[in-house]
């Protein structure tokens, strides 16, 4: 199996086995994170196709000072984002009536599976999810979120609030539901 050095310097020759091996190896992690972002399949899968154009037409600004695999998350973050549109993000929420956030009883997430969490993140309304995934699963900070999407820090911040609040409210009637049921 060909090394990832190497891999990442036949695709920037152009070479198309390679750059046939790079998609094969990592479309599945594109996908993934698109995902996180784009409800529908046949749409993530339109972005995952941007992200490897982008990909392929950059890879030779790749320079090895990082991951490999964050540059390439980082595209796809932003192919998502393109596709989103930044029009749910430009109303701007206020921070006024957010609620203390309270913990969630944490065996809760024993009696839950990956995809069951997954489901519920999706579930989310599309601005709460995006500034959710980009802070918690990606590791954005507020600044940065911000300038991704055209939003105040402020904005972000009460978005990821409340996308938690609705997560938690998920996450109680769950707990309820189980010990009703016990």
């Amino acid at each position: 199996m060909i090394s990832e050095k190497q891999l990442i310097k036949d695709c920037q020759q152009g070479k198309k086995s390679s750059q046939y091996e790079l998609v094969r190896r990592y479309s599945g992690m594109l996908m993934t994170v698109s995902r996180r972002y784009v409800s529908d399949q046949a749409s993530a899968k339109d972005v995952v196709q941007e992200s490897l154009i982008r990909i392929f037409r950059y890879i030779d600004k790749f320079r090895h000072t990082g991951s490999f695999e964050g540059w390439m998350r980082r595209i796809t973050v932003r192919c998502a984002l393109q596709w989103l549109g930044k029009s749910h993000f430009k109303k701007e929420t206020s921070l006024t009536n957010l609620e203390v956030e309270d913990s969630v009883d944490p065996t809760i997430f024993n009696t839950l599976g990956i995809e069951e969490i997954k489901k519920m993140v999706e579930e989310l309304p599309i601005g709460y999810r995006t500034v959710f995934n980009l802070n918690v699963m990606e590791g954005y900070n507020h600044h940065e979120i911000g300038e991704l999407l055209g939003i105040t820090e402020s904005s972000s911040r009460s978005q990821l609030t409340r996308a938690k609040r609705l997560l938690k409210k998920k996450l109680e009637s769950i707990n309820i539901t189980k010990y009703r049921s016990a």
